[in-house]
């Protein structure tokens, strides 16, 4: 959960745990908020601080609703109760006109219409101005998330120097998302005691996307990784994070939870010590695995339940084995530049 705390110039702030605090975020009341009155304010960071449970989805919100009211503060806006319809219309209009993608669009529009929902429920306005505004119509076929192919990722993980801890971290790190499919916040958020064995395999219990529960086996290769991992870290304690920062003077593991911003910088500088040009991101290794899996004869609804996703049409954003299909068939197009 969320707690608002008061800085020393009186402002209020309302800061995060997990992502917002490990990105050093905290959120600063926009004056357009403070301007409406104590019931709105107070319904906002009721809102922001307590109903919404992800850390990634709070601090996105917090975004969409610093820029909205700074917008409306430019218009000339005074009170939140004054928005109306059309100038939300002018927001989304001034998100397009900046180049904002139309998924980035359609989050704003979410997030305004929950904002509102939230004020009109708790009394401080008499109805949703974000509801007659239509936002773009958004249809995803194929995901845009960068991949690798299984050789590619093979070759990234056996070039990690794992003479340290350090490399040894890192490698099991991306063996997670990759053997697993989680998501880079479910591996940041496993402890010590979220390993077991059962059936002669180690298991990991992963926290997923709306708090979702999700039980996986290791494949043995990230079994390996893990076990490597584990004793040359000494992590016997299972209340402590499994992958953690690395302490700057020590070269040791600080005890401090790895999150996601840094794995971000780490799957990066790994992929260009491995001399791949793709530019990979956390979610690569997630597409990677899915792929993988795919190609080698696994099943869709499989991979659906592997992943922790909803539907199957999100599992298919990761499969990528057309893309070799459109590989193999353009060198046909025999043009002799």
């Amino acid at each position: 959960m969320a707690e608002i705390d008061q800085k020393r110039d009186g402002s209020l702030v309302i800061v995060g745990q997990g992502a917002l605090v490990e990105a050093g975020g905290g959120w600063v009341v926009p004056e357009l908020i403070e301007a409406s009155g104590a019931r709105v304010r107070n319904r906002i960071l009721d809102y922001l601080g307590a109903k919404i449970e992800n850390d990634n989805t709070r601090l996105a919100y917090m975004r969409v609703i610093a820029k909205f009211c700074s917008f409306i503060e430019d218009q000339g806006g005074e009170r939140l109760q004054s928005v109306a319809a059309l100038d939300i219309a002018a927001y989304l209009r001034s998100l397009k006109n900046d180049g904002a993608a139309i998924a980035t669009q359609k989050q704003h529009m979410a997030a305004l219409r929950m904002l509102f929902d939230e004020l009109v429920t708790g009394g401080a306005m008499p109805f949703n101005p974000a509801l007659s505004v239509k936002a773009p119509r958004h249809s995803v076929l194929k995901g845009k998330t960068p991949i690798l192919t299984a050789e590619e990722a093979g070759e990234l993980l056996r070039s990690i120097d794992t003479s340290t801890i350090i490399g040894l971290r890192d490698r099991a790190f991306i063996g997670c998302m990759a053997f697993t499919f989680a998501r880079v916040s479910a591996v940041c958020g496993l402890d010590v005691e979220d390993l077991f064995h059962q059936n002669r395999r180690l298991w990991l219990r992963l926290l997923e996307k709306n708090s979702k529960h999700h039980v996986m086996p290791c494949h043995h290769t990230l079994e390996h990784y893990l076990v490597e991992y584990i004793d040359a870290a000494k992590l016997i304690d299972g209340a402590v994070p499994l992958f953690q920062s690395i302490d700057k003077y020590t070269r040791n593991l600080s005890g401090l939870r790895f999150n996601r911003i840094k794995a971000w910088d780490m799957v990066r500088r790994r992929a260009k010590d491995a001399g791949i040009d793709t530019k990979v991101c956390n979610h690569t290794f997630r597409g990677t695995g899915i792929t993988a899996y795919l190609e080698n004869g696994g099943v869709l609804e499989k991979a659906q339940q592997m992943a922790a996703h909803a539907s199957t049409r999100t599992t298919q954003l990761y499969d990528r084995r057309g893309d070799q299909v459109t590989l193999d068939e353009v060198v046909k197009i025999n043009i002799r530049g």
